[in-house]
This record gives structure tokens, C-alpha cells and sequence, in this order.
């Protein structure tokens, strides 16, 4: 019996679209394979770590310009076109999710928010336990990119296996994503089934 491979177009599509279009082919089945085309460097980040997150092997081919084709074969499908994607190692000991969602902590003055951010950031980074991930979204975003004030406190973090993701669509709002310099790029998508898997924590 032929392989069967299925196709999804998900070039110009916004995040999360091409996430939620692979899941719901792998959910439908009916193939040996899929291939889905982006054309945007966050929805090619975002299915590299869908495919892991499913333990989907993975492989990819760029095509023209910003467009990248990749091949996703679910778990037990043998398939000659694909590798083996590694599964993400979770942080040892750690099970919350925090959640920041601005550059700087509470209502009051922008300024004591932002030195208030930065003490809580080294604080963990000097804790014994450690979260599982922080999520950035909106102006938290800003903590992970070039010329922060947090960004060393963040990498310290990551070092130590605490998973950095920041919220794509944000990156994209505030015109830095190509200033991100720590951790990886997320979806709506997932950071709704991370903060459903809780305990959670929201910080901003």
C-alpha cells in the first residue's frame, strides 16, 4: 500500500491557525504523513515545538523566500522523509506556570514596576524550586528581547531548565521579534493548554 501524505496551506495565516490546522489533521488521521507550508518564522517555531510537544517526527525544507515546508509523521508511522524530534525536558522539580503579562509588576509607578520585575526575576533565579515555564504575553514580552533589564536574569533562568516562551502575536504588536534573545516563540494555542495544566501564577 502507497504512503499517504496530507497537504494544509497555512501560508498568511495568523498564529495560532497553522498550530490549530496541524492538530486537527493528526486529530482526523487517515495518513501516513502531513505536510503543511508557513511562511512565517513564529508559525514554523510554534509547529517545531507542536510536533515535539506530540512526539510527531519532524523534518523541514525551505522553500522560497520565508516559506518552509514540514513534514510531520505522527508516533509509529514509519515514514523515509522524517527524523526523530526530541520530546522538551521538562524542569527538574517544577510544576507552576507563571505567567507576565507586562515589563513590570502592579499598578502604580512604571518605574518601581520595572525594578520590582527585575528584583522578582534574580529572586528565582536563586530559588531552590523553579517554575516549569514563564510565559511572556504583551508588554512582557519586552523582558526577552535585546536591551533589557531582566534579559540576564532570564537566560540564568533558562539555563537552569525553566522553559522561556514568548507569545508570538505580542512580538509581533511591539515590532521585536526579531530583538528576541532568550527562550522561544509561543502561541495562544498552547499557552492555553500550559496554563490549564496548572498551578499557574499571573504576574504584571
Amino acid at each position: 500500500m502507497n504512503p499517504i501524505c496530507r497537504t494544509v496551506d497555512a501560508r498568511g495565516l495568523p498564529c495560532p491557525q497553522p498550530v490549530i490546522l496541524a492538530r486537527k489533521a493528526l486529530a482526523e488521521g487517515g495518513f501516513d504523513w502531513l505536510e503543511i507550508t508557513v511562511d512565517d518564522p513564529a508559525a514554523r517555531e510554534n509547529l517545531l515545538k507542536f510536533a515535539a510537544y506530540t512526539k510527531c517526527r519532524v523534518d523541514e525544507e525551505p522553500l522560497e523566500g520565508a516559506q518552509t515546508l514540514l513534514r510531520l509523521t505522527p508516533p509509529g508511522t514509519a515514514s523515509a522523509h522524517t527524523a526523530e524530534a526530541p520530546a522538551p525536558v521538562p524542569a527538574a522539580g517544577s510544576a507552576a506556570v507563571v505567567l507576565l503579562s507586562a515589563d513590570g509588576i502592579g499598578q502604580g509607578d512604571p518605574d518601581l514596576g520595572r525594578l520590582l520585575m527585575r528584583g522578582f526575576l534574580y529572586t528565582l533565579t536563586e530559588a531552590e524550586r523553579l517554575p516549569r515555564r514563564l510565559i511572556l504575553m504583551n508588554g512582557g514580552v519586552k523582558l526577552a528581547v535585546e536591551g533589557s533589564d531582566s534579559l540576564a536574569n532570564l537566560k540564568k533562568l533558562e539555563e537552569r531548565g525553566v522553559e522561556v516562551l514568548s507569545c508570538g502575536t505580542c512580538l509581533e504588536f511591539f515590532g521585536v521579534t526579531n530583538a528576541l534573545a532568550v527562550g522561544g516563540i509561543t502561541n495562544l494555542y498552547d499557552i492555553a493548554g500550559y496554563l490549564l495544566e496548572g498551578p499557574a501564577v499571573s504576574l504584571g
